[in-house]
This record gives structure tokens, C-alpha cells and sequence, in this order.
């Protein structure tokens, strides 16, 4: 049973990254990763959940204000990303840079749209890695 837990896991890491989920940083943290540390990818990971919900919330804020502080959105999306980066997340990380155009081209709606494609792209990222995580345990 253990071994086949295992097996599950790893074919749902290799889909993750086939699927453009995740990146080579993920399988970079997982080498940092050992007995003195048996979860230290799932705590990182835990922590950019915190992190992203953080972000996330403060984005809405500032796209719901009036007039819109281009400067300030895409300061946190820029914090976003990297923060999406640390871990891997690469489709969030695309959604964030589709993102930051829109803010450069100082257009609220195509950010507000866009925006709805990064929450998308994070909670099915987490959903995924949940999944992931609890087959590795």
C-alpha cells in the first residue's frame, strides 16, 4: 500500500509539472528536503498559502479604489509572483505577468478580468498540491 501511495504521488508530480502547474523550483525544494525535515516542502508551501491569501485580499482592496494606483497594484503583484515563483507555481506566475501588463497599460478592466484568472489559477493550484501532499504523508 505504502509503495503504491508513493507511486500515486510521484504521477501526480510529474502531471503537475507536464500541466505547466508547477516548475523545476518545486523539485528544487524537494531536494532540500530530508530527514532532519521530512515536510519542509509542505511548510513552505503552507506559508505562501498565508502569503498569497494576504495578497490576494489586498489586491481586491486596491482595485476596488477609486481612482486605481497603478504603481501600488502592480507592487503587489510583483510580490505576488515572486512569492508564486519561490514555490514553482508557474501558471500563477503567467497570470500575474498577464496581470502586470494590464497595469502598465493602466487598464482597470483587463486587470480586474485578469485577476480573476490568477484567483483561478492559485485555488486550483492548492487544491492540487492538498491532493499531493496528503498522498506523500
Amino acid at each position: 500500500m505504502e509503495n503504491q501511495k508513493k507511486r500515486q504521488a510521484a504521477y501526480m508530480k510529474r502531471s503537475l509539472l507536464d500541466q505547466g502547474y508547477l516548475d523545476e523550483q518545486f523539485i528544487h525544494l524537494e531536494e532540500l528536503q530530508d530527514d532532519a525535515n521530512p515536510n519542509f516542502v509542505e511548510e513552505v508551501v503552507k506559508l505562501y498559502y498565508t502569503d498569497s491569501a494576504r495578497f490576494i485580499r489586498n489586491i481586491e482592496l486596491a482595485l476596488e479604489n477609486a481612482p486605481c494606483d497603478f504603481t501600488r497594484l502592480d507592487n503587489l503583484m510583483y510580490q505576488f509572483k515572486g512569492s508564486s515563483s519561490s514555490i514553482g507555481a508557474r501558471r500563477v506566475q503567467r497570470q500575474c505577468s498577464q496581470f502586470q501588463e494590464y497595469c502598465n497599460a493602466k487598464n482597470i478592466e483587463g486587470c480586474k478580468n485578469i485577476f480573476q484568472g490568477v484567483k483561478h489559477e492559485y485555488a486550483t493550484l492548492k487544491t492540487k498540491l492538498e491532493a499531493y501532499f496528503q498522498m506523500e504523508r
